[in-house]
């Protein structure tokens, strides 16, 4: 019972450090923009970067942790993802910052479908959304604690030092992950093995399957606007200042760390309720559906301080999603988890790709944040909707 838990501290701490490197560069975009003279369009492909090496190499990481296991998989993949955010720091011009940020992306692909496959080995399934809720919960805390921890260093010593710093807190995690965890069940090694062609090819006949990548692509483009642009939005679209900025800009992930929480916790009660399809199903509707409506609200809204508040819960209502489509694609596949999470999140990144290359369009192009924002809007409910037609009974085997 005791090292459940311990596994799941160790995870949860690995999800704060996760989103404070995530963060930290659109936190430094505005000087990063400034210094290196790029144009908003240039920054949203290296935004983009990093969506777009995360969702080419989710899929392939996820089946190596279902081969390899998770301590193995998650040593290379922080190891590897801290060395970039150092090296990120190093960045000359648009050309290098493109390149490290897109190794930082390969290298960060698999850290939360390893994370599922560990949750599934250490807590069985009726509090496996509750795990997952506590996991996206500390990620959400890494986003609300990074404008206090990276905007300080950044005015102080410069864009380059906060990112030497996150990367040495992701090697110090590493050393502590590999003295402390262990596989439960933890397979040998042997050469890697392609996957039957059969077992993709159940899963791309299945309705579920797509349903769930489709719903996760609209969520994920939502969180991908405040984990890429919400600085930028709050300065240039909002007028606040950098010194207001930190204070505006945590302020949705804390109230999205509650609703990640609530979402898992939520849904595992009524799971023992209403039964497993609509104990899924309920929590993430609703939340993507009101989520939706906050952010069309936040679109036409004058007011800063009511539109900061709207952009919270707009993220908090969105966030309750989170745990929940992971412990759905988590008991959908089975011993296969990391793919099927893999390629549930790879989805996702592809709307993150789009949102991080076509805000800056958008913006550049408009001169507004105005559209952006109602386009996110709509998909968010569009992703709702979708979770009347996912079946959280119907195993992809």
């Amino acid at each position: 019972m005791k090292r459940k838990y311990g596994v799941l501290l160790l995870l949860s701490i690995l999800s704060v450090i996760t989103f404070l490197d995530r963060n930290a560069i659109s936190l430094a975009g505005q000087r990063i923009t400034q210094e290196l003279g790029l144009t908003e369009g240039q920054f949203g492909w290296i935004l983009s970067a990093f969506t777009i090496s995360y969702g080419l190499f989710e899929i392939p990481t996820g089946l190596l942790g279902d081969r390899f296991g998770a301590r193995r998989i998650l040593t290379r993949v922080v190891f590897w993802w801290s060395l970039f955010t150092v090296l990120t720091g190093f960045a000359g011009g648009f050309a290098s910052l493109f390149l490290i940020r897109f190794m930082f992306g390969a290298g960060e692909a698999g850290a939360y479908p390893n994370t599922a496959i560990a949750i599934r080995q250490w807590f069985p399934l009726l509090e496996r959304a509750r795990a997952q809720s506590v996991i996206w919960m500390c990620s959400r805390i890494g986003g609300a604690l990074a404008p206090f921890l990276v905007i300080p260093i950044q005015i102080r010593y410069g864009w380059r030092v906060s990112f030497y710093v996150l990367g040495i807190v992701g090697v110090v995690w590493v050393i502590i992950w590999l003295l402390s965890y262990r596989d439960k069940n933890e397979p040998v090694p042997e050469a890697i093995k392609p996957e039957p062609t059969g077992s993709w090819n159940k899963r791309m006949k299945s309705k579920n399957f797509w349903l769930l990548m489709l719903m996760y692509y609209c969520y994920a483009s939502g969180v991908f606007f405040f984990i890429s642009w919400l600085p930028k939005y709050l300065q240039n679209g909002r007028g606040i200042s950098e010194d207001q900025l930190a204070y505006s800009a945590s302020l949705p992930f804390f109230l999205a760390a509650i609703g990640c929480l609530i979402g898992g916790s939520l849904s595992d009660y009524l799971v023992t309720k209403i039964g497993l399809n609509w104990g899924r199903r309920l929590v993430p509707m609703v939340g993507l559906i009101l989520s939706g409506s906050s952010m069309l609200g936040v679109a036409f809204m004058a007011d800063n301080s009511i539109a900061i508040i709207l952009l919270a819960f707009g993220l908090a209502f969105m966030d309750v999603t989170a745990p929940v489509s992971w412990a759905v694609a988590t008991d959908l596949g089975g011993k296969d988890s990391g793919a099927v999470t893999g390629a549930m999140n790879t989805a996702g990144l592809l709307g993150g790709t789009i949102t991080s290359i076509g805000v800056g369009y958008m913006v550049s192009s408009l001169h507004s944040y105005t559209v952006p924002v109602v386009v996110l809007g709509i998909l968010l409910v569009t992703g709702g909707l979708l979770w009347l037609v996912i079946d959280a009974d119907k195993k992809l085997e």
